[in-house]
């Protein structure tokens, strides 16, 4: 990964997320939060059109650059989070 760290207020859809090993999760399809109070809750992750968006808590979000996050959990802790974690305001 590459380029300066960000502001998660800049993050967009289709943004890359990597887990902590820079492999791959999917791509940004919501941010959760309240940028009016700079709370940021977590990212609503798809890995492709026919796949169920994933909630990714903002704990397990580690560096934001440019177009990437990139996670502090593989893909296998990211599954055990999302089994027992429930998004903001429901389902995602």
């Amino acid at each position: 990964m590459s380029g300066d760290p960000v502001s998660w207020l800049v993050v967009e859809p289709g943004w890359e997320v990597v887990d902590a090993a820079g492999e791959p999760v999917g791509a940004v399809a919501e941010v959760l939060g309240e940028p009016d109070n700079d709370i940021f809750d977590g990212l609503a992750v798809a890995g492709s059109v026919l796949e169920q968006r994933r909630y990714v808590p903002a704990e397990v979000v580690g560096e934001i650059t440019q177009g990437t996050i990139r996670l502090t959990v593989g893909k296998r802790e990211l599954e055990e989070i999302e089994e027992r974690v429930e998004p903001p305001g429901g389902s995602v």
